[in-house]
């Protein structure tokens, strides 16, 4: 499969990003029920929570990042990232699935 990257977004709303570091690994779980997106994804780290939500729009996905709506059916319910690129716009994670 092909390497998908996906930029987290909205984490000035919970604790900002000066704590992540590059290789840590975050949980991202589809979020059905949010009110504002029917393909909402929201990531979290373990021992905090929700840490922000997987961009799903042309103004927050970064790059060549895929946007939630693009991986939402690549994975069931939830998935892992990867941290590789830290940027004051957003964070950029690798997308893995378990097979």
């Amino acid at each position: 499969m092909k390497t998908i990257f996906f930029t987290i977004t909205g984490m000035n709303y919970y604790y900002g990003s000066d704590f992540l570091k590059k290789g840590m690994k975050v949980d991202i779980k589809k979020e059905p029920d949010n009110e504002y997106d029917n393909e909402a994804i929201v990531v979290e780290l373990d021992g905090l929570g929700p840490i922000g939500h997987v961009a799903n729009s042309v103004n927050t996905v970064l790059g060549e990042s895929y946007s939630a709506g693009r991986i939402y059916d690549k994975f069931k319910k939830k998935a892992k990232g990867e941290v590789k690129i830290i940027t004051d716009r957003g964070v950029i994670c690798e997308l893995i699935v378990k097979k």
